[in-house]
């Protein structure tokens, strides 16, 4: 097992690790009518925009997990705008009233901009980490961390945050355990955001 920087034909295995962790940490395969769709939000505009934020843990075989980001989320979401949204809108079609959760996530994809709050400009830079759970409590996310981390801090980027599902109680104590703080005037009833500076050691 070992990290190592993205590479264009690891693209559908960081996929299938999003979806497969994409149900606050559990299996998200069938929640919604197309698989591709949770990953197309979370995972397909980084590796498209800044694919050299996105690390891989290799098996030997293929990749089975991730840490990807942006090292500045205002410019990533008018990039996203610019250069993903085009290649995804017309097969992401949007309602008047969205009712449903697939409906939510999609309206979610057609705004970039709900990734850009005040509150988290401190904290410039955002990120996704998965593993699949026969490779999780092994120490290889925290490796994942402290790449993407020193990564941000050669940039000269000096902190990052996530946010969380409250229901992820084990994704909670994980970032805990790396030093990362809430940021309460940024979390809401469904997310919590979490920060912490890139120069700290994991």
């Amino acid at each position: 097992m070992f990290v190592r920087s993205y590479e264009p034909f690891d693209r559908q295995d960081v996929y299938d690790v999003c979806v497969r962790t994409g149900a606050a940490g559990a299996d998200a395969r069938g929640v919604y009518s197309d698989d591709d769709l949770l990953p197309d939000v979370y995972a397909g505009p980084y590796l498209h925009l800044e694919p050299e934020l996105a690390f891989v843990l290799d098996d030997g075989d293929r990749a089975v997990g991730y840490v990807l980001g942006t090292a500045d989320t205002q410019a990533w979401a008018a990039a996203y705008r610019r250069h993903w949204l085009p290649l995804v809108a017309a097969r992401r079609a949007r309602v008047e009233a969205p009712v449903t959760p697939e409906e939510h996530l999609v309206e979610q994809l057609h705004h970039p901009e709900w990734n850009v709050r005040d509150v988290l400009a401190d904290y410039p830079a955002h990120l996704h980490i998965d593993l699949l759970p026969e490779h999780q409590g092994a120490g290889h996310g925290r490796e994942l961390m402290r790449v993407f981390l020193a990564a941000l801090a050669e940039r000269g980027v000096g902190a990052v945050h996530l946010g969380v599902s409250n229901q992820n109680v084990g994704a909670q104590r994980f970032y805990a355990r790396l030093g990362f703080h809430r940021i309460d005037a940024a979390s809401d009833t469904d997310v919590t955001f979490l920060g912490r500076a890139t120069d700290v050691p994991v």
